[in-house]
């Protein structure tokens, strides 16, 4: 009998918990994110928009494929859906590209990164109430901790009164990519997301290269910067999207926003593993920092967030 006992005790043991099983798609997702600061290096000359249009447009039809693969079906979205859609192209694509390379002409990279990293906060105040809820307390005094974590990761840098403008747009774009998401991730799911904003934002890019930029400058890129624009189509885009609307479906835009500091982790080691170096004491004291915070605010609550009175979820 208590042999029988232990077995099933080891069984549960080794089980991934339901909480690590949703969770792992978005963790997932923001390593490959935080890949993307290595690769990204690589196009650096070549043409911004021109690229990023052949980026998002290869992804969308690679998503387009897998989910007739998966017989998931992709629906029209419909009313307001293709403005929540739009916002979140608009946002979370093209404004967010953007800021950065604005950005970064005022201000040190690492400014426009610590930015960005902000993003739990955002995502813990404005992302419940969006799904209907009231913010959880225990994400809420988690996202100081993962920022902090991320702040000393990432560095800070100089910069000047347009650098602060571009660093806020940054983040405003990227809270937006998945607070805008929210009210029709319900009927559209994580493929139906993915699709449509991936499509919508390549059609924007594309408009942007035909105004602002020579499209043919594309035929002079090389084959090293051809295969990071592939690494940011397929696993960049395609794949971390889908992974990372399955964990803001699941567990809710607060939650999972705190798994955005993951991606400067992600970032520090692809650099050290392409030779950028050991990183600094600074760079392992945020390490700790991050994963003290995600501890924190991942760890399963005592009882579940209260709903607020009288109100249904967002819906478009």
């Amino acid at each position: 009998m208590k042999s029988m006992k232990a077995t099933k005790g080891a069984k549960a043991a080794q089980t991934p918990s339901p909480a690590f099983r949703d969770l792992a798609p978005g963790i997932a997702g923001m390593a490959l994110v935080g890949s993307s600061v290595t690769v990204s290096r690589s196009l650096v000359d070549a043409p911004l928009f021109a690229v990023q249009a052949v980026r998002y447009a290869a992804a969308a039809l690679l998503l387009l494929a897998l989910a007739r693969a998966a017989r998931v079906p992709v629906l029209r979205p419909r009313g307001r859906e293709w403005l929540w859609l739009a916002g979140v192209a608009a946002t979370g694509l093209v404004l967010f590209n953007v800021a950065v390379v604005r950005g970064v002409a005022h201000a040190e990279p690492a400014v426009i990164a610590v930015a960005v990293a902000s993003v739990p906060i955002l995502l813990g105040l404005i992302g419940p109430f969006l799904e209907g809820r009231r913010p959880s307390r225990q994400v809420l005094m988690a996202a100081p901790v993962v920022v902090a974590g991320a702040v000393l990761v990432e560095g800070t840098g100089r910069t000047d009164a347009a650098g602060v403008a571009w660093a806020a747009l940054a983040l405003a774009c990227e809270a937006g990519f998945t607070l805008l998401a929210v009210p029709v991730l319900r009927r559209h799911g994580p493929w139906g997301v993915s699709v449509h904003a991936v499509w919508m934002g390549a059609v924007m890019l594309a408009g942007l290269a035909m105004c602002l930029e020579h499209p043919a400058d594309l035929l002079e890129l090389g084959a090293a910067q051809w295969a990071a624009a592939a690494y940011l189509a397929v696993l960049v885009t395609a794949v971390a999207f889908l992974l990372w609307y399955r964990t803001v479906a699941v567990v809710g835009s607060g939650r999972a926003g705190l798994l955005t500091g993951i991606a400067p982790l992600a970032a520090a080691g692809t650099g050290v593993l392409t030779g950028g170096g050991v990183p600094g004491p600074a760079v392992w004291l945020g390490l700790v920092v991050v994963i003290a915070g995600l501890a924190a605010g991942l760890r399963p609550p005592r009882r579940a967030a209260e709903p607020l009175p009288h109100r249904e979820p967002a819906s478009p």
